[in-house]
C-alpha cells in the first residue's frame, strides 16, 4: 500500500472515530440537591396527602418519559453503531477501488492484464463467485469506465451513510437531552415530596398512614372485576388461576416484594412500575415492551371482567402499571420511598387491561 493510500485510510478512520467520540462527549444530566424539611402545619392531612400524591404522580409521569427516552436512546445507539460499521466497510471498498483503478491503468499502459479472480474479489459482493474466464478479466481491464462507475456509486453510498450517521447522532443527542430533562423533573418532584414528608410531625405521619389504609379498604369495595359480585365475574373468585408463563411471571413479581422502587430500574435489586412487569414477563420467557405506555399500546387488550393473574392493569394515562394476581389485587412498584408490594387493583384510576403472551 502506498503512502497516499495509507493516508486516505487513516483520514477516513479518523472521521469514523469522530462519530464515536461525539457520543461519549455528550453532556450528562445534573442531579437535584435535597433541601430543608418543609413543614405543613397549616394544612389538613387530606391536603398534605393530595399534595404528596400529586408530586409523586408528576414524578411518575416524568419517569415514564425517562424510560421511553432510555429505550429510544438504546435503539439509536445500536443503529448508530451499525451505521459506523457500514461506513467503515464502504470506506474500505472505496480504497480498494482506488487501488484497483490505479493498478488497471498501469497494467493497460504496459499492455498486460490483471488476474480475473482479483478483479472479481474487489468488485464483487460474492468472492466465492470469482471469474473463471480470463477473457472477462481482459474485458474488465479494457473498460475502466466500469471501475469509475462503481467508484462513483460507492462515493455516493459513503456520503449517504455519513449523512445518516450524522442524523442519527443528532437524534441521539436530542434523546439524551430529553432523558436529562426528565431526570431533572423526577428528582425535583421527589426532592420536594421528601422535604414535605421530612417536615411532618409524628402525629401527622401516623394520620397520613391511617388515611392511606382507609383508602385501600375503600378501593377493595370499588373493584368491579372477577369475583366482585356485580355480575361481571368469570365464575372464580380470583379471576382464574395463573398457569404456564403467566404463573411464572406472577411468581417472579411476588418474589420481588420488599425491594425498593427506584425510577428507571429493572432489577434485580430495585424496580420502577414497568421495570417490574417487563422483567417479570421476560423471566417467564415472554419479553414485553419496557414502558407502561408501550405495554398498553403493544399488548393484547382484554376486558376488566375477564382479567386473570399475570395480566397487566394499566392506570391513569398509561403512566403506571401493576400485575394482577387475583382476588382483586395487584403486585406493583408504587412510587419512590416505597417498596414492591400488593395493593387493591382498584386503588388507582384504571385505563384498561392487557395480556402478554397472547
Amino acid at each position: 500500500m502506498n503512502v497516499s493510500t495509507r493516508g486516505r485510510r487513516l483520514r477516513s478512520r479518523a472521521a469514523t472515530a469522530a462519530f464515536v467520540c461525539a457520543i461519549t462527549l455528550l453532556p450528562g444530566p445534573s442531579y437535584a440537591t435535597p433541601g430543608e424539611p418543609d413543614p405543613r402545619n397549616d394544612q389538613s392531612i387530606e391536603d398534605i396527602h393530595d399534595e404528596l400524591n400529586g408530586l409523586y404522580r408528576q414524578a411518575e409521569v416524568a419517569t415514564e418519559a425517562y424510560d421511553t427516552a432510555d429505550v429510544k436512546a438504546a435503539e439509536q445507539e445500536k443503529r448508530l453503531a451499525s451505521l459506523h460499521k457500514d461506513l467503515a466497510r464502504t470506506e474500505d471498498r472505496l480504497d480498494d477501488l482506488r487501488d484497483l483503478a490505479g493498478a488497471a491503468a498501469r497494467t493497460q499502459y504496459r499492455g498486460g492484464n490483471l488476474d480475473s479472480t482479483g478483479i472479481q474479489l474487489l468488485l464483487g459482493d460474492h468472492p466465492d463467485h470469482a471469474l473463471d474466464d480470463a477473457s472477462q478479466a481482459r474485458q474488465a481491464l479494457r473498460n475502466l469506465v466500469t471501475v469509475s462507475t462503481i467508484q462513483k456509486n460507492t462515493r455516493a453510498e459513503l456520503s449517504r451513510q455519513t449523512d445518516a450517521a450524522a442524523e442519527k447522532l443528532r437524534e441521539l443527542k436530542n434523546t439524551r437531552a430529553d432523558k436529562a430533562e426528565a431526570k431533572r423533573k423526577i428528582e425535583n418532584k421527589i426532592a420536594e415530596a421528601e422535604r414535605i414528608e421530612a417536615g411532618l410531625k409524628k402525629e401527622q405521619t401516623r394520620k397520613l398512614a391511617q388515611l392511606e389504609k382507609e383508602e385501600a379498604q375503600e378501593a377493595k369495595s370499588r373493584w368491579t372485576g372477577p369475583g366482585s359480585g356485580d355480575g361481571t365475574s368469570t365464575g372464580t373468585s380470583s379471576g382464574g388461576e395463573a398457569s404456564g408463563a403467566a404463573a411464572k411471571a406472577v411468581a417472579f413479581a411476588l418474589a420481588q416484594i420488599g425491594k425498593p422502587y427506584v425510577w428507571g430500574a429493572v432489577g434485580p435489586s430495585s424496580y420502577d412500575c414497568s421495570g417490574l412487569t417487563s422483567t417479570a414477563w421476560a423471566a417467564a420467557g415472554h419479553p414485553i415492551p419496557r414502558t407502561s405506555q408501550a405495554q398498553w399500546q403493544g399488548l393484547t387488550r382484554v376486558s376488566l371482567a375477564s382479567v386473570r393473574p399475570g395480566d397487566l392493569i394499566i392506570y391513569y394515562d398509561a403512566t403506571h402499571v401493576g400485575m394482577y394476581i387475583g382476588d382483586g389485587e395487584i403486585v406493583h412498584a408504587p412510587r419512590p420511598g416505597r417498596t414492591v408490594t400488593t395493593a387493591p387493583a382498584a386503588s388507582m384510576p384504571i385505563l384498561g387491561v392487557v395480556r402478554p403472551g397472547v
